[in-house]
């Protein structure tokens, strides 16, 4: 839909920046436009923090730390709890939000806001088990440990799914007692003020706050020193500057980066579902946006031309780009002008090092969707381990299919990526299955399945794809630090 055409109750009423429990106008009065990917337009304006908006907003949340850490943590679950409750009332107004702001499909962000909600409820109930240790001593000495919370965590969260980040990320620091300064993504900050509106006056003034703006508000987050931890959803490079800027403060990260993910196919595979499975995991409904994508699919010989074709025959029935918030679109838009141009780049350079364009690789030619930043869902062939394409994360609707015989090549081309974040492994026998689950390096694997995730199970990555798990009792204790106490008796 065109800003015009937009319903009461979906925008948020508010452009500002929300922390301390008041809204609060930038110091430097800039205010920047949101942009609708499907149309090129812009929707509304938000504001855009910068390094002094950043330390009053970190100030408030210090401030608001002592008494938070010191409550009960039942009574943060409690809150968390009410907060996921609001989450599900406004899960399709959230929906519609967030597609108009970021390009993906409604029908699917429908789910995200209950998916936050559900995380914030796991997190809820794990409040009470932030617990210490007692170490046996002999007579006379008791030593035990607590785990405190770290202080002020900032949370800088991805565009491709704004809502559910930017509120599933405020649970597990809160529920081990820490302030949180969430940073919205710049291409997509509406929903999170809109999270602002919703959820900001359940908590205590300055235990949440929620600013929108760019690098500068970023940087400044990162290396602010009552910061004491900062965590990011995002690219590789922006890993590393916010590593870089958190060094010189010696503050701990928590990263969760790219991928190049690998989906391997043995030839006993169950053809229907791996064909499923290659269409499904490579997240063509997010234009490929999505740092979980298993994006370079190996194709043993015996069933490579097979499945490929059964690929290229499904993918235009299942997925066509469409016009976001129409509830039968199945693809949507990238977020912006810069990734289309980063896909087209793509395109070029498998074209120029002599893949095979099997489907896609250009914009739609429906008339409805000429501005907009769509691509069609691309498929490329004979791709070699050394092509751009293979190697670097495309984050856009581009699959490289590969093919194999050898296994321990096979291994070798799949691990020789920088990047380490999940892997799906499809086969009918179970000892090749685990036998591969071993020999992938990545934090996280299917087998014989793709996509989703699970509350509860670590999800992360190794090597350039990130540090640290989330998700799960890992990510609890990721915001706090072990305090050991020593009672020497008289």
């Amino acid at each position: 839909m065109h800003a015009n055409e937009i319903p009461d109750g979906i925008l948020p009423q508010h452009r500002d920046l929300y922390y301390g429990g008041a809204w609060h106008a930038p110091r430097s009065g800039l205010y920047a436009d949101t942009i609708n990917p499907a149309y090129n337009e812009p929707i509304a304006k938000a504001s855009v923090a910068d390094t002094h908006d950043v330390n009053e907003a970190v100030l408030a949340a210090q401030a608001a730390f002592p008494a938070w850490a010191a409550t009960p943590p039942i009574e943060r679950g409690k809150l968390l709890r009410k907060a996921a409750a609001i989450l599900r009332e406004h899960a399709h107004a959230l929906a519609q939000l967030d597609s108009l702001n970021n390009g993906n499909p409604v029908s699917a962000l429908s789910q995200d806001a209950n998916a936050a909600a559900n995380g914030i409820d796991y997190f809820a109930g794990l409040a009470t088990e932030v617990k210490g240790e007692t170490l046996p001593m002999g007579n006379g000495n008791l030593n035990y440990s607590v785990r405190e919370p770290l202080g002020v965590i900032a949370r800088i969260v991805a565009y491709n799914h704004p809502l559910m980040f930017a509120a599933q990320r405020i649970a597990a620091p809160l529920a081990a007692g820490n302030t949180v300064v969430v940073k919205s993504p710049d291409q997509a900050p509406l929903s999170t003020i809109r999270l602002a509106e919703l959820i900001g006056d359940i908590f205590p003034k300055g235990v949440v706050n929620f600013l929108s703006g760019g690098r500068e508000c970023g940087e400044a987050l990162a290396k602010h020193p009552l910061v004491r931890k900062v965590t990011l959803i995002g690219g590789v490079p922006t890993g590393k500057a916010v590593m870089k800027t958190a060094a010189d403060g010696l503050k701990p990260v928590l990263l969760e980066l790219g991928g190049k993910n690998a989906l391997v196919a043995y030839p006993d595979a169950d053809i229907d579902r791996l064909v499923d499975g290659i269409v499904g995991g490579m997240n063509f409904t997010w234009s490929g946006q999505s740092c979980g994508s298993t994006s370079r699919a190996f194709l043993h010989q015996d069933i490579h031309d097979e499945v490929l074709k059964r690929v290229a025959e499904l993918l235009p029935k299942r997925h066509k780009p469409g016009i976001p918030t129409n509830p039968a679109t199945t693809m949507g838009s990238l977020v912006s002008r810069a990734q289309l141009e980063k896909v087209q780049g793509f395109v070029k350079s498998a074209l120029d090092e002599g893949a095979h364009l099997v489907s896609g690789g250009a914009q739609p030619t429906d008339p409805e969707l000429k501005n907009g930043f769509f691509f069609l869902p691309t498929i490329f062939a004979q791709v070699k381990p050394h092509m751009r394409l293979a190697r670097e994360e495309v984050f856009g609707p581009i699959l490289s299919v590969f093919s194999w015989s050898d296994e321990d090549q096979l291994w070798d081309n799949v691990n020789a990526v920088e990047f380490g974040l999940t892997g799906s492994i499809w086969t009918r026998d179970l000892d090749t299955a685990h036998r591969a689950a071993r020999r992938i390096h990545t934090g996280y694997v299917w087998i014989n399945n793709s996509s989703q995730h699970f509350t509860g199970a670590a999800f992360g990555g190794v090597k350039q794809s990130g540090i640290g798990r989330e998700e799960c009792f890992e990510e609890l204790l990721e915001f706090t630090y072990t305090k050991n106490i020593n009672v020497k008796f008289a």
